[in-house]
């Protein structure tokens, strides 16, 4: 009998597309991804401009803190090159804060 608190593994496989899905979306919105981790066991995704006013990052997505997990074991602060399914994609991983909330920046270089 599991627990409701097992968590799901998430391949790196998983993790890469997930969050090649949103860089791309992040650069056809010329705006960097930035993650923002929820009490609610997910994070919230959102794209636009870092150095604007908060109320100016658009929401595009909600994924469970397990996939976030994955994409953050897969990458490292600081510049970040990898391929997935046949396209490059290089960023930088930083931090920032969001309201009163910790946030991860990929911001394509």
């Amino acid at each position: 009998m599991g627990s409701t608190s097992e968590r799901r593994a998430v391949s790196n496989t998983e993790a890469m597309a997930t969050l090649s899905e949103y860089l791309e979306l992040a650069l056809d919105r010329g705006g960097h991804l930035v993650m923002v981790r929820n009490p609610s066991g997910t994070s919230t995704l959102y794209v636009g401009d870092i150095s604007a006013l908060e109320d100016e990052l658009k929401k595009c997505g909600a994924i469970l803190d397990e996939l976030a997990d994955a994409i953050l074991e897969s990458t490292h602060s600081g510049f970040n090159e990898l391929t997935v399914n046949g396209s490059a994609y290089r960023f930088m991983r930083t931090f920032t804060q969001v309201g009163n909330k910790g946030a991860v920046v990929f911001a394509s270089v």
